[in-house]
């Protein structure tokens, strides 16, 4: 009884060892590659086939049932098995096991058994299989799964014995219900690929031995083994008994939410990025001194309150208070052509208000029409649809005061010129052709 003790510490010993290692393997590995949380099993391998050798004994290592038969005789046990599995944790195999079992009981005397051989062709067991790392959370994807497996199946054998006299006999070989047990862990070597370290209790018809009436009910023989399971299939799906939904949940979450704040993190800038674009706008638009004409724009900044000023934000000469004799104005078709030409001329930088020196003869001919005819001069500003309304807006104002700064730094009176933007909101032309909307970018001189 001391060496079975011994045996049991070093198991138990053993198998917490195995187990610390899984929950290390567990914590490093993620889920499997090419599954979604709660797939179908059509995206697993779910067949497998096992092969495994090992030695047959009456004795086992809990010490018990032995039924007198106490000297160890270790003999060659194989055995081979397909396995259907149902769900990560749980699967149906059907094993055939074979070999010879053989003790002896050096206490017989008499008639009494000392020894018995029992040969065992064949066996045929149905028997359902949990594997443990696959059933509990913590063990995600683990290279070391614990399994238990118990079923029920047939068993035929043929015992010889041999009593204390040396007389032997045997039995008609016959076959019997039994009830396998296995326990062991499953190391995951390679894709859909265990090595198989097991050991197996199976409890048989009291007459396994040949030895009736004895003190248990039924015989008991172990089997110690070790092999292969190879899952069949597609290799490049997973194997589902290596698989664990928990891991795959788990991953799915976490791509699924990195996306999300990559995106959210994306959002941010783009907003912060447009507050950026909307303080500078605000800040081109202001006009601290109130004058009519936008910092940008004014030449004058702090002209005090009520002083009226020309394009560029500066104050106009005072007027004589002069009794004049006002003339009336007309517009000849020579001055129509003069005004044309500039419009026709007049270019800007793309999406600025600076005008390109090629369109200043003509500007500077508009000029001084204003200067000898005193003519007034309405400056309408137009875009076409491309952007926001507010930049349209803006660019379209800007553009129309730009050209009344440039005349005014000619000659021309400021109070006499009017600059006013109109964005995309008066096309001439529609908006859906590239020639169209070259129409709509102008800006309409208007004589009167």
């Amino acid at each position: 009884m001391k060496n079975f003790n011994l045996k049991n510490v070093a198991i138990v010993g053993m198998a917490s060892f195995l187990g610390t290692i899984s929950v290390a393997q567990a914590q490093k590995q993620g889920s499997i590659e090419g599954t979604t949380p709660l797939g179908s099993e059509t995206q697993y391998r779910t067949w497998s086939v096992g092969l495994n050798a090992g030695v047959l004994n009456q004795s086992n290592i809990f010490g018990f049932n032995q039924d007198g038969f106490d000297k160890l005789e270790h003999n060659l046990g194989y055995s081979a098995y397909i396995k259907k599995q149902i769900s990560p944790s749980f699967g149906l195999k059907a094993q055939y096991m074979g070999g010879k079992v053989a003790g002896k009981n050096e206490d017989a005397t008499g008639t009494g058994i000392a020894a018995f051989e029992t040969k065992t062709p064949w066996s045929a067991a149905l028997s359902g299989e949990w594997t443990m790392a696959n059933t509990n959370w913590r063990f995600l994807n683990s290279f070391i799964k614990p399994y238990f497996a118990v079923g029920i199946g047939a068993l035929n054998f043929e015992t010889t014995v041999t009593d204390a006299d040396g007389a032997t006999a045997t039995h008609d070989a016959t076959t019997k219900l039994y009830v396998p047990a296995d326990f062991g862990f499953k190391f995951a070597v390679a894709r859909g690929i265990n090595i198989d370290l097991g050991y197996q209790l199976n409890w048989a018809n009291q007459h396994f031995d040949g030895k009736t009436g004895g003190t248990f009910k039924n015989d008991l023989f172990s089997y110690a083994h070790a092999g292969l399971e190879i899952a069949l299939g597609n290799s490049f799906k997973p194997a589902l008994n290596n698989s664990n939904p928990v891991a795959t949940l788990v991953n799915d979450y976490t791509v699924k939410y990195d996306d999300l704040k990559a995106q959210n993190d994306a959002l941010k800038q783009a907003n912060e990025a447009l507050s950026s674009q909307l303080a500078d706008l605000n800040n081109d638009l202001q006009d601290d001194d109130g004058d009519g004409v936008a910092n940008k724009f004014d030449k004058c900044p702090n002209t005090p309150a009520g002083v009226k000023v020309d394009g560029s934000g500066c104050p106009l000469p005072e007027m004589k208070n002069e009794t004049k004799v006002i003339e009336k104005i007309v517009v000849t078709e020579e001055d129509r052509k003069v005004v044309d030409e500039a419009i026709k001329n007049l270019e800007f930088d793309l999406g600025k208000s600076t005008i390109r020196s090629n369109s200043y003869p003509s500007l500077n001919s508009v000029a001084a029409l204003l200067i000898e005819k005193n003519f007034s001069l309405k400056l309408a500003g137009h875009t076409d649809n491309t952007g926001s309304m507010q930049t349209n807006m803006r660019l379209s104002k800007e553009r129309a005061e730009a050209v009344k700064s440039y005349l005014v730094s000619k000659g021309a009176n400021a109070s006499r010129i009017e600059a006013t933007g109109y964005g995309p909101t008066q096309p001439i032309a529609t908006n859906a052709s590239a020639d169209g909307r070259q129409q709509n970018r102008r800006v309409e001189f208007t004589l009167y």
